[in-house]
């Protein structure tokens, strides 16, 4: 009877010991890691889409997902397993209401990532105060759908566009 409980504690033990692995560290690529967005009004949220890709030969697993600041807030569970050659996007939303001006933004990345466990992306954008007495073009486009099309369409150029950096009425 005691040779049994004996063996099987050792077992046990064994067992225990054979479970426990060293996780190795695999490289990451983050598509886009620097990122300038265009102005956007304050009190609007923007999403922010990170595609990660595990570039090694073992499972990339991020254990935390840091952002600079509590006003980006990541969509989904913090802890994610990628198997190696494949991807998956992380949706962040950043929300805008207590920022005003350029601001910058990092988010990091930990988990098993060569060479020292941690990742990185970056992102800025230009947060515009509502104004008090004129209308500004990111109020015009969120406030007025049609005139906002119309506007995108003579700003960054659209069917009534030469190619020669100018536009014509239709």
């Amino acid at each position: 009877m005691r040779t049994v409980k004996l063996l099987s504690t050792l077992c046990v033990l064994l067992a225990l010991a054979a479970c426990k692995q060293q996780v190795e560290y695999t490289t990451m690529d983050i598509q886009d890691p620097v990122r300038h967005y265009y102005p956007i009004q304050q009190g609007q949220e923007l999403l922010v889409a990170v595609r990660l890709t595990n570039s090694g030969k073992v499972p990339l697993i991020i254990k935390d997902v840091q952002p600079s600041c509590g006003c980006i807030v990541m969509d989904g569970s913090k802890t994610l397993m990628v198997p190696p050659n494949r991807f998956v996007y992380v949706t962040l939303r950043y929300d805008s209401r207590k920022n005003v001006g350029k601001v910058d933004h990092a988010i990091r990345f930990w988990g098993n990532i060569a060479p020292d466990g941690m990742a990185e992306m970056r992102f800025d954008v230009n947060v515009v105060p509502e104004a008090g007495v004129h209308r500004d073009y990111e109020q015009l486009v969120s406030q007025d759908r049609s005139l906002g099309t119309a506007l995108k369409d003579l700003v960054r150029g659209g069917s009534t566009d030469t190619g020669m950096g100018y536009y014509v009425d239709q």
